[in-house]
């Protein structure tokens, strides 16, 4: 009964927005809560892929088929993203892919930069590049572009002019013209 006693004290007009507006501030909140795509967890690079990573995140394109960038959380320039709901991510210089492992998944040679590729269990797939000086990872889920292999031609450039060959030769699979 103090409760009631208490809000019945209350000048009406307070009495009346308040439950809208404690609706509303739950509502926003839970908005913003749902809407925000998960963290990525930064690979942590030895020096010499680190420095290749920064050079290559200076380099990477700020729109990628008109998604514009809107980098991951938390900050690193071994991390970056395109678009929102679904976003394309990319990541550079962590441990070498599994994927790449298994001779069978062989993905597109896009501007010189040789790809490996797996789906992802989700209808959307991966790419990495394999014998180059740090491992670069692009995550593109479904139906983020028409074709799931388009935003390599954005990101391939950057990568081969910041990222070199093992051997600093080009990309071997590039050579025969896939």
């Amino acid at each position: 009964m103090a409760y009631r006693d208490l809000l019945n004290r209350l000048p009406a007009p307070v009495r009346w927005l308040a439950p809208p507006a404690a609706l509303l501030a739950v509502t926003a909140g839970l908005v913003a809560a749902w809407s925000g795509e998960p963290d990525v967890t930064p690979p942590v690079p030895d020096a010499g892929a680190a420095r290749y990573c920064a050079a290559l995140d200076a380099a990477l394109p700020a729109d990628v088929l008109g998604h514009a960038r809107r980098d991951p959380s938390p900050a690193s320039p071994y991390t970056a993203a395109w678009a929102s709901s679904p976003r394309t991510v990319l990541t550079c210089g962590g441990d070498r892919p599994d994927f790449l492992n298994d001779g069978t998944r062989k993905g597109p040679c896009v501007n010189e930069v040789s790809w490996g590729m797996t789906e992802d269990g989700g209808g959307g797939y991966r790419f990495a590049t394999g014998l180059r000086a740090a491992y670069v990872v692009v995550e593109v889920p479904e139906g983020a572009y028409g074709n799931y292999a388009d935003p390599l031609a954005y990101l391939a450039d950057a990568v081969r002019s910041t990222v070199p060959t093992i051997d600093g030769k080009a990309d071997s699979d590039c050579l025969d013209g896939s």
